[in-house]
């Protein structure tokens, strides 16, 4: 039987590491780097962006990658309630829009008098 010796740990040698093993020790090392460059960069006085908090801080986003909704759980009353919250908002809105259009007619009038010729006449016989 073949005798398979793996070094159980990360320090013996670059070479004798897994590919796997091998790029985390090497991403490890540039992380250490980075932070060291950082820390060294936050000390300098002359730089006035070195020390920018913004910098150091976390993107936002990391920890959202592949987040999905599956459901939106919102009781039937709660639902009708907003509903009828929103018909309710719009009613003004909806009265503003049309005096806003009808002022808007009105000084189309006053300035084109022929547009008048354009109006839709409705009559009812008798």
């Amino acid at each position: 039987m073949a005798s398979v010796d793996f070094p159980l740990t990360a320090d013996e040698g670059a070479e004798d590491l897994p590919r796997t093993l091998r790029r985390e020790k090497e991403a490890r090392e540039r992380a250490a780097r980075e932070r060291e460059a950082k820390a060294r960069a936050a000390t300098l006085t002359h730089d006035f962006g070195a020390s920018d908090p913004r910098s150091e801080r976390p993107p936002l986003t990391d920890g959202l990658g592949g987040t999905a909704v599956t459901r939106f759980d919102v009781p039937f009353g709660h639902l009708m309630l907003f509903s009828i919250k929103a018909v309710l908002a719009a009613i003004p809105a909806l009265i503003l829009l049309g005096v806003l259009m009808w002022v808007a007619g009105a000084l189309l009038k006053a300035y084109y008098p022929e547009l008048i010729h354009m109006q839709i006449l409705i009559t009812f016989p008798n």
